[in-house]
């Protein structure tokens, strides 16, 4: 067998496109990324997420806004939301007349995961299909503000916002972490990652460097010492103890 194959060829070739065709995505073909989406692994088969298709121009107006702004939410031939849903398994647990305990930080764990999984899931189905996309981690800037816009129940948050599209061009690649300081042998071993560090951090530079829009000189290093210096959107754990998330 050749290594790697198509479909680890194409999960490699990955680039966040944030520029699309104004060609639409036929609904057929949404429909069957969505499906693709559902056949990720779930913990214990919860499927603990929804996926909420975008297209009211209004809604997308106001998201682009909220997530950054970032234009490409607002122009994006297919908006998602992938939200984090227990709503559905408390009308279970009604319904049965069971408790039902969800106060333990576990669950936000399981339902993060979960919606991560189904976005993958359908993010490779749709570079399949020839389109691209960006993940928006923005869809968390504002919860409270989008989960009434989304008209969002109790028992669920966002986790991330997805672009698809036909890109209208192709950028570089950002370079990935060495593998040999992601791939450790029984345990951690912090001496990879130090040496894997100066590796990265000398092709980051190179790469931003040399790309044609924004260059710039920065290593990844220096890049998540700053990133990692300010609190990052706090309001999200009032939010998910006010969505019953009370993170015991």
């Amino acid at each position: 067998m050749a290594y790697p194959n198509s479909t680890s060829k194409l999960i490699q070739n990955h680039r966040s496109i944030r520029r699309f065709k104004e060609d639409p995505v036929p609904d057929d073909m949404l429909g069957d990324i969505i499906r693709s989406a559902q056949w990720a692994p779930s913990s214990h088969n919860v499927q603990a997420y929804t996926i909420i298709s975008v297209t009211d121009p209004a809604v997308r107006s106001q998201l682009e806004k909220w997530c950054g702004p970032q234009r490409y939410v607002g122009s994006a031939p297919v908006f998602l939301v992938f939200t984090a849903d227990f709503h559905k398994h408390e009308m279970i647990s009604e319904e049965q007349g069971t408790a039902f305990e969800m106060e333990e930080s576990e669950n936000v764990l399981v339902g993060a995961v979960d919606a991560a999984l189904a976005a993958q899931n359908a993010f490779i189905a749709a570079k399949s299909y020839g389109l691209g996309g960006v993940m928006i981690g923005g869809i968390r800037n504002r919860p409270y503000d989008v989960a009434r816009l989304l008209k969002l129940p109790k028992w669920t948050f966002p986790v991330m916002g997805m672009c698809l599209g036909f890109p209208e061009h192709l950028p570089g690649q950002k370079p990935r972490f060495p593998l040999s300081g992601v791939r450790h042998e029984n345990q951690y071993d912090e001496q990879r990652i130090e040496n894997a560090l100066s590796v990265f951090d000398a092709s980051t530079r190179e790469y931003y460097q040399n790309r044609p829009s924004n260059p710039k000189s920065q290593s990844w290093t220096e890049q998540m010492a700053s990133y990692l210096s300010a609190p990052r959107r706090p309001q999200m754990t009032d939010f998910l103890k006010d969505q019953g998330f009370t993170l015991k």
